[in-house]
């Protein structure tokens, strides 16, 4: 049997490839890392209402958090699973988002590769 976390990991992995953009939300267009996340979700039968504004730099995520409660998603703390959805911070006022593929993987929408990778995960790296 599949858990849920395993469901969404491989949601996730069927978006490798895809092209990045910007604000995606459409996996035949492109997505970005919060696009990733809700094309993942939405393909794991989740329905995902309207997304609040953001920018590539912002500080207050606030309204970001807001989607994961609304999705029946809870902060967690421990060691890892497939599915799990990871907030990294690259730099100073980013913030991005991927999930976890398996202990040591993530699929996420790499800007600078231009699309949906698999790249490696250490719970203790901030990409």
């Amino acid at each position: 049997m599949t858990s849920a976390g395993e469901t969404l990991a491989n949601a996730a992995l069927n978006l490798v490839g895809t092209p990045f953009r910007l604000g995606g939300r459409d996996p035949r267009t492109g997505l970005d890392c919060l696009g990733l996340v809700v094309a993942s979700l939405e393909a794991c039968g989740h329905r995902i209402g309207p997304l609040p504004a953001y920018s590539l730099r912002q500080t207050d995520i606030g309204p970001m958090l807001a989607l994961v409660t609304s999705c029946g998603l809870r902060q967690a703390m421990g060691a890892g699973l497939p599915g799990d959805i990871l907030l990294l911070h690259p730099g100073p006022g980013q913030h991005h988002l991927a999930v976890r593929a398996t202990s040591s993987t993530m699929v996420h929408s790499h800007a600078g590769l231009r699309r949906t990778v698999v790249s490696p995960f250490e719970p203790h790296q901030n990409l």
